[in-house]
């Protein structure tokens, strides 16, 4: 786990399984920047190459490692009694379903790192709103 100038990021190998059965280990890295607060980044596949990556709510992360969250893309679930070690995140798709199974200390970890850059609660204090709007209307600063 690295932790640099507003940035937490963590590395570890997943274990994805499709519908069609298909069960393959693949690289993954959490990713959160201070910067987008309320926002964390899963990446799965080669770092050098065309690796898929989910942005979503890190209270959902959070919250999914406590207890099952989540209600439409990605949906997070603690460890279950078959894999008491990995946390499992559901992503959906136009092109399907698949399982991912993680380390669910590493994935604790992460949140910890990303709690300690922003807290619950101080989100809003962190969101760079003019910046936004400006990127958003075509203009530079």
């Amino acid at each position: 786990m690295e932790q640099h100038l507003g940035t937490a990021t963590c590395h570890m190998t997943a274990r994805v399984s499709t519908r069609a059965g298909l069960i393959s280990p693949l690289p993954a890295e959490f990713l959160y920047q201070a910067g987008d607060p309320y926002a964390v980044q899963l990446s799965l596949g080669p770092s050098t190459g065309s690796a898929r990556v989910w942005t979503f709510a890190r209270d959902l992360l959070a919250e999914g490692v406590e207890r099952p969250a989540g209600a439409g893309d990605v949906r997070v679930a603690p460890r279950c009694r078959h894999h008491p070690y990995s946390l499992r995140i559901v992503l959906t798709n136009r092109d399907g379903t698949a399982l991912i199974e993680l380390p669910a200390e590493k994935v604790a970890g992460f949140l910890r790192q990303a709690f300690s850059l922003v807290p619950p609660g101080t989100e809003s204090r962190h969101l760079n709103i003019d910046g936004t709007i400006t990127a958003l209307m075509g203009r530079s600063r």
